[in-house]
């Protein structure tokens, strides 16, 4: 018979065998814990809406961006008939593309362009037409294949843009007043596909100049909607893999092949296990490596919205699906070498040019179009400044507070860009880094007639089709 001091060094015995077992027991990761909370419903589908916002041989590097994103989310076990895509498709078979019917994203990339679906092409990548893809209104769209997100309650989105931008808006290939996508604009479309309740949660991620503007002091922390861009409200994104710059794209290439945010996260993507890998990872990643090694030409990386949604894993957007892991070698440079998104378009021709013989017709057009293109950036320049100063004199306008929204008066905003298009031309991707000068003129309460006679004044002399801005970048 067991006497309590047996019984009780039994007890003894049985506890110190269990703390030393579960001492001994790997303890879960961070990461294990989030995914035995946060993973997708069992009858959930994720969707994804890819967009790239331009066109012309030039800009190669935001369809060759949307492309790569496509196979990683094919790879990563998405449909294509939940994945939609905005492209203009004229890189492929453009007459410069060395590669007729391929495009790259990084100088030993394969090609990502094979399989990736032509849902919205041509005239029909359009603001209109992306709102209401993502809206689910089909009856809305117009032209492409008609393909809309027909999502439900328990769904994912992951939403991917990448071109041009300026503060408080983003550009499309169209490029004209009527087509941009204006940040008040794409916030109510979010706001409007939160309150039908078509969705569970949606990530998205914004390869622009100034993107930040498009989010800060507008997106409510309440849509279940996380979002990263790749520079704050202020600053530029850039350009890499470009010739002449470390690593460079293979020699034939004349053009970028991508963008220092967009090929940060997608090569992080191919090179990781992403069940294993939460959004905040990848942000944190991306952000450093978009910043370059601190150098002065890279952008910060910023993040707005539901931030609770950066503890799940990217595979709960990206997919999956069992996937062969990849490693570029270029992740071994820690500073790439980078141009300003608005400055590739005449770096291409300048090194084109110079790899020109001497006295040939094509160098001498060359030139001639390089310098109109200077002309017209420096009459934007000029026209802009000559505005500011009849309605604002020496000063910039009131002082936001930090994290405030670009503007108040988005009619305003839209009415100056309109009329400064009427009066002086084309913004083109250039000039839309003034649309910050604009807002400050509508912050400063100017009427809108005082804005007319102040735009026609300083470009009285502009004459239309003194430069085709359908040319220039």
């Amino acid at each position: 018979m067991a006497t309590p001091i047996m019984v009780f060094q039994l007890k003894l015995l049985l506890l110190i065998v269990f703390v030393v077992q579960f001492s001994a027991a790997k303890p879960p990761s961070l990461v294990d814990t989030f995914r035995s909370i946060i993973k997708p419903k069992a009858d959930s589908t994720t969707w994804a809406v890819l967009v790239a916002g331009s066109k012309e041989y030039f800009n190669y590097r935001h369809q060759a961006d949307i492309c790569h994103a496509y196979q990683i989310l094919k790879k990563g076990g998405l449909k294509d008939e939940n994945i939609i895509v905005f492209m203009y498709d004229d890189i492929a078979h453009d007459p410069e593309n060395p590669r007729p019917g391929v495009i790259i994203n990084s100088p030993n990339g394969s090609d990502v362009y094979a399989g990736v679906p032509k849902d919205y092409t041509g005239e029909s990548v359009t603001s209109a037409n992306f709102y209401a893809v993502l809206l689910g209104n089909k009856t809305a769209v117009k032209g492409g294949s008609g393909k809309v997100v027909a999502s439900k309650p328990k769904d994912r989105i992951f939403v991917y843009y990448a071109d041009h931008g300026g503060p408080g808006l983003l550009g499309m290939p169209n490029m004209n007043t009527s087509d941009y996508i204006y940040a008040n604009d794409f916030i109510q479309v979010l706001k409007t596909k939160h309150a039908g309740g078509t969705y569970d949660k949606m990530v998205i991620y914004v390869e622009a100049c100034e993107s930040g503007s498009i989010f800060q002091g507008l997106l409510p922390k309440n849509l279940n909607i996380y979002v990263t861009t790749a520079s704050n409200a202020d600053e530029s994104s850039w350009g890499t893999y470009c010739p002449g710059l470390t690593p460079p794209p293979p020699p034939e290439f004349n053009t970028c092949l991508g963008d220092l945010y967009s090929i940060s996260w997608m090569e992080d993507s191919d090179s990781k296990d992403l069940t294993h890998e939460t959004l905040q990872q990848q942000y944190l990643r991306v952000k450093k490596r978009t910043l370059n090694n601190n150098s002065s030409e890279g952008s910060h990386v910023m993040h707005y919205g539901t931030l609770s949604i950066r503890k799940e894993t990217v595979s709960n957007y990206q997919g999956s699906a069992t996937r062969k892991i990849s490693a570029d070698p270029f992740h071994t440079f820690d500073t790439m070498g980078v141009i300003n998104q608005r400055d590739v378009d005449l770096y291409l021709m300048r090194q084109k040019y110079e790899r020109l013989t001497d006295g040939t017709q094509q160098k001498n057009d060359l030139l001639k179009k390089i310098k109109e293109i200077t002309a017209y950036r420096a009459h934007l320049d000029s026209s802009v400044n000559m505005i500011k100063r009849y309605l604002l004199g020496s000063g910039d306008g009131p002082v936001r507070d930090e994290g405030s929204a670009l503007v108040d008066d988005w009619d305003c905003l839209k009415f100056m860009v309109r009329t400064f298009e009427t009066h002086c031309g084309s913004l083109t991707q250039y000039g839309m880094k003034h649309t910050r000068t604009f807002a400050n003129i509508c912050n400063s309460g100017i009427t809108k007639k005082a804005m007319d006679e102040a735009t026609k004044k300083s470009c009285s002399s502009f004459k239309k089709g003194q430069w085709d801005p359908a040319t220039f970048g």
